[in-house]
C-alpha cells in the first residue's frame, strides 16, 4: 500500500528579503509574510491573460491563515508557492508555502480566502470564468470539478 500525497501544481515565486523587513530580532517581520503572500498573489493574478478586476468587480482578503514555522533571516533566497484548495461560486482559496530556494526548508504555510465582490454593493459576485480556469491549472485534485 503506497503512502502517497499529491503534490499540486504550483504558481512559483522566487522572492528575496530586504534589509528593511527585518524586526528587533533581526529576522522578517511576521507581519512582513503577508505582504510577501500578497505581492506573490498579484503577481500570479497578474500573470493571467485576462483582467482579473474591472470598475464593477474585484477581489477582497477575507480570512489569512500563516502557520509560521522557521524564522526567515537575512540574506535568504526564498520561494514562494500557491496552489488553489478551494475554488468556489464567488471564492477561491489559495494555499500558500514560503521555502529556501536551496535547501527547502520550510519557513511558512496556510492560506487565504479571496471573494470576489460587486464594488457597489460589496456583496459576493461570481468568480470570474477566466480565473476560475487559472485556479484550476494549480488546484489540488479534490478541489477540481469532476
Amino acid at each position: 500500500m503506497s503512502n502517497t500525497q499529491e503534490t499540486p501544481q504550483t504558481f512559483r515565486v522566487p522572492f528575496a528579503p530586504r534589509w528593511g523587513d527585518l524586526d528587533a530580532m533581526n529576522h522578517v517581520n511576521n507581519a512582513t509574510y503577508l505582504r510577501y503572500l500578497e505581492e506573490a498573489r498579484i503577481q500570479w493574478l497578474s500573470a493571467q491573460d485576462t483582467a482579473w478586476f474591472d470598475a464593477e468587480n474585484a477581489p477582497v482578503l477575507a480570512s489569512a491563515t500563516v502557520n509560521y514555522r522557521l524564522p526567515i533571516e537575512y540574506p535568504a533566497e526564498l520561494v514562494i508557492d500557491l496552489f488553489a484548495t478551494r475554488i468556489g461560486n464567488s471564492s477561491l482559496t489559495i494555499g500558500h508555502r514560503i521555502s529556501d530556494a536551496g535547501n527547502g526548508a520550510l519557513h511558512s504555510d496556510g492560506h487565504v480566502v479571496v471573494v470576489w465582490v460587486d464594488r457597489r454593493t460589496g456583496k459576493p459576485s461570481a468568480l470570474p470564468e477566466s480565473i476560475r480556469r487559472a485556479a484550476e491549472r494549480i488546484a489540488l485534485a479534490e478541489s477540481r470539478p469532476p
